[in-house]
């Protein structure tokens, strides 16, 4: 892999996981956002603005940290599998069980003040959908939390890529018999979610995708002379803003409108990943060059395992304080993540310099 591809693959690294935290910090009354869900409030400036983004501009994110994260790992052929697995329990799984304890131990303590208590009820991201205190849930329930479904819900991502790299001998030898019927169903299980247990099928198609470019040596710097990034970031605002003012009209809880929904959110994400990945090579070439920029991209996973569960929690504690203020919505969406941002980067830099084993532990070993 040639240098101006790994400054890509850093930059896109670094920026999908902030926008992560936008991702996850808007405040509408629907509390979870599927492609297909709408908006069961009023269509304001706050509410068009935060689904626009939140589950539209922004979700290219995702796609592209899975294409990177097969290609590099298909880079390291050489290696045998037993060898492979061993640095990905040290590099994923270590850390996946490390950053879930610590959000049940963080919330626990937060659970022991009668202000911060309420605070965490009235987030309610528990993804079991049980939000008593952790007391009364017993010990089998925080062991379920701990391993299959963190209140850190975005470790997701780290349980997949692992599962993935597990079976990554049959993704490499399914993609050289047969890609087409491969890329073809992974495809499918994407734009159409399915998820079976803990092995989710949202990434493999992408993880797919970068294990098949590194192995065919496609091109990923330069932008190929036929394709018109103009076109692709037209179809890639035009459909977000259009489905986010569908996602405001149509009937909730029929399949018509789930279906109109994820193909129009599934179109986007495509046109925005084409668009976004070739579009801003002149801001990729500055930017990666900056000190600044070199300094705060180490701390990547800090950002990407720290910022959940503590932006809702901020975020409720924060529209809870400013709920006389107007505009308080939108203003606490734009900047409680990059509060959370701000402070994931300066507690990683604490912790690399006070006690770099410990970072170099909770990180996997990046940015070390």
């Amino acid at each position: 892999m040639n240098r101006a591809l790994s400054q890509k693959f850093r930059f896109f690294t670094f920026i999908s996981i902030c926008l992560l935290s936008y991702v996850h910090g808007y405040n509408l009354k629907e509390t979870y956002l599927a492609p297909y869900s709408i908006v069961e409030e009023p269509l304001s400036f706050t509410s068009f603005f935060e689904y626009l983004f939140a589950n539209g501009l922004l979700r290219f994110r995702i796609p592209l940290l899975f294409i990177i994260s097969g290609y590099l790992f298909a880079l390291f052929d050489s290696r045998s599998y037993i060898e492979s697995i061993k640095k990905r329990v040290k590099t994923l799984m270590i850390p996946y069980l490390l950053w879930s304890a610590i959000a049940l131990l963080f919330t626990y303590a937060l659970q022991q003040f009668k202000g911060s208590a309420a605070i965490i009820a009235q987030t309610g991201i528990d993804q079991m959908g049980d939000n008593r205190p952790y007391s009364e849930i017993g010990w089998n329930g925080i062991f379920f939390r701990w391993i299959f479904t963190p209140i850190a819900f975005q470790l997701w991502f780290i349980m997949a890529l692992f599962i993935y790299n597990l079976i990554y001998p049959f993704i490499r030898w399914v993609l050289q018999k047969v890609p087409i019927i491969w890329l073809s169903f992974t495809f499918l299980i994407w734009f159409f979610p399915i998820q079976f247990f803990i092995l989710d099928g949202q990434g493999l198609f992408f993880f797919s995708v970068g294990v098949l470019a590194q192995k065919k040596g496609i091109f990923l710097e330069k932008r190929p002379q036929w394709l018109s990034i103009g076109i692709f970031f037209i179809l890639f605002v035009g459909i977000s803003v259009i489905k986010t003012f569908m996602a405001f009209e149509l009937e909730p809880n029929v399949i018509k409108t789930h279906l109109t929904l994820t193909i129009l959110h599934r179109i986007a994400i495509l046109c925005g990943m084409v668009a976004i990945w070739y579009g801003i090579d002149p801001i990729i070439k500055y930017t990666i060059n900056q000190k600044w920029f070199l300094h705060i991209s180490k701390h990547s996973f800090f950002i990407f395992a720290l910022h959940v569960p503590m932006l809702p929690y901020l975020m409720t504690y924060a529209l809870n304080i400013t709920s006389n203020f107007w505009l308080n919505r939108i203003t606490c969406y734009l900047l409680i993540p990059l509060l959370v941002i701000a402070i994931s980067i300066a507690v990683g830099e604490l912790i690399r310099k006070l006690v770099p084993k410990i970072y170099s532990v909770l990180t996997g070993g990046r940015g070390y």
